[in-house]
């Protein structure tokens, strides 16, 4: 009876939540129904019982909110409280201020990308540069910036020696270069054409052959001339054979 009164007098005071305290029903007819039915706890188990399904439910709660806290802030390292055998609801609240805060982070610096987004520009790099793991993409990188260099100092250069404006594109430039090849190819066949005055390409062929054939014997006689008369330019042939008379 002693232990049954200690019971009712913590049911009863302040700190007791209400839930867990219920006025007996019915008049009480002795001392002993006084201390048992009207103490106010007879639905004390069914409540323990409740309670008791409650805890070993947030247990799933804290894993639920750890796995969503690892979605939105991986970053963070899984705290000491995930294998103990009790869950306490300041467990669960440490979980929702973090990720509470890590909204509140987004929410005042809207401009930092979040690590998702991260996450998808790096395996866009991977996958534009050709790049199979996260090692190669700093000297990718790197190497992209060097040619990148290169390729603008070229383009202005090539702008500068055509005359084209700065904002023209590489397809004028293409096409500005090649007909400055034609250019140069029309010239160089003219030229030919006047070198060995000819117009039609049987005519140059055979120039060509004629040219095959007398060459090698001329260039053996200048060659043994120079021996003989021990000299070694061809302007010296001549005052050389004069001197000889």
């Amino acid at each position: 009876l002693k232990v049954l009164s200690h019971i009712d007098s913590i049911l009863r005071s302040p700190r007791a939540p209400p839930l867990i305290y219920r006025r007996g029903k019915g008049p009480v007819q002795s001392s002993a129904k006084e201390n048992t039915q009207g103490c106010g706890f007879e639905h004390l188990p069914l409540t323990i019982e409740l309670w008791a399904d409650q805890l070993m439910a947030l247990k799933d709660l804290h894993r639920s909110l750890r796995k969503l806290s690892l979605e939105l802030v991986p970053w963070h390292t899984a705290d000491a409280q995930d294998n103990r055998e009790s869950i306490r609801v300041e467990d669960l609240q440490f979980v929702v201020d973090a990720i509470l805060e890590e909204i509140e982070n987004k929410e005042k610096n809207s401009q930092t990308p979040s690590l998702p987004t991260l996450f998808a520009i790096v395996s866009h790099f991977q996958k534009l540069f050709d790049v199979s793991s996260l090692n190669g993409v700093y000297p990718r990188m790197n190497e992209v910036y060097t040619k990148l260099g290169e390729m603008t100092n070229a383009m202005r250069n090539l702008h500068e020696l055509l005359e084209l404006d700065s904002s023209a594109p590489p397809t004028v430039v293409v096409d500005t270069v090649g007909k400055l090849c034609d250019i140069i190819n029309e010239n160089v066949t003219e030229q030919v054409q006047q070198l060995l005055g000819t117009q039609d390409i049987h005519s140059i062929m055979k120039k060509l052959e004629e040219h095959e054939c007398f060459f090698p014997p001329f260039q053996a006689l200048i060659q043994d001339l120079l021996c003989l008369l021990e000299i070694s330019n061809l302007d010296d042939i001549l005052p050389a054979v004069q001197n000889l008379k």
